[in-house]
């Protein structure tokens, strides 16, 4: 199959799942159809799919990858001993390990194309994450804690594997147990990394954006946190803080220099 055939392959599958979906017209243009297909997985419940379902999209998301260029941790130079900091899509990067900032049911977003990291990730990793997301979620019988974290394969993207941590939540002032809770989101991911024998991780901006959590401090509590990790357990970790907006790239240059 070519590149196209995939995708046209791809939601003629997704279309059909769904009997709703019946009078939705396959668009001609080629970023309207990867819209539609990234929207039809962000929707897809965590249900199985064909082998051949599967061998076709894991071809198509590599292609894909290709295409969008990848990133490795030798490509990166440290601000400091055992920190690096890159502004990029951390769907790109190659590195043992990816943070997810997921949400409590550890499911993955279900807003089509919504703008965040947890979207991103499961839409460029494929189905098979949000399946062993349930998994997880079912064998542990309740919503994830907060400051936990969960690892998982990462099946089309670049890392190893992902780590899932649920931040806090800023409804007004960031109170204590808030600071607490972020630092607890990057000391779980850290030890879980660690426990798993893995080398290096990329954090994104944990609880900012979505989840409200005022960045300058989100960034101090993430180089406070990691940094104190490494010193506590030297030559362990590669620690890369990934920002995507200039803002958050800004303030942790400020911070690590």
């Amino acid at each position: 199959m070519t590149q196209d055939e995939r995708l046209d392959y791809l939601l003629r599958c997704l279309l059909a799942e769904r009997k709703e979906y019946a009078d939705i017209r396959v668009p001609d243009d080629l970023s309207e159809k990867r819209r539609l297909l990234r929207s039809l997985m962000n929707v897809r419940p965590p249900v199985p799919a064909s082998m051949e379902f599967l061998a076709v999209q894991d071809a198509y998301l590599q292609e894909r990858l290709v295409e969008r260029g990848v990133t490795r941790l030798g490509d990166l130079k440290p601000a400091q001993p055992g920190l690096y900091l890159w502004q990029g899509d951390i769907t790109t990067l190659a590195v043992d390990a990816i943070v997810n900032a997921a949400n409590s049911q550890m499911l993955g977003c279900f807003v089509p194309c919504h703008g965040c990291i947890d979207n991103a990730i499961h839409t460029y990793a494929g189905v098979q994450l949000r399946l062993e997301c349930a998994e997880i979620m079912r064998k542990q019988g309740r919503e994830e804690a907060t400051g936990r974290a969960k690892i998982t394969k990462a099946y089309n993207l670049p890392c190893r594997f992902v780590l899932h941590t649920v931040g806090p939540i800023i409804y007004g002032s960031v109170s204590k147990a808030d600071r607490e809770l972020l630092a607890d989101c990057y000391r779980s991911c850290l030890e879980l990394a660690a426990g798993s024998g893995l080398r290096s991780v990329a954090f994104c901006c944990i609880s900012t954006g979505e989840f409200h959590f005022p960045n300058e401090l989100a960034a101090q509590i993430a180089i406070q946190t990691a940094t104190d990790w490494q010193r506590q357990n030297p030559n362990q970790m590669e620690v890369i803080f990934n920002v995507f907006k200039d803002s958050d790239r800004e303030i942790y240059e400020r911070l690590l220099r």
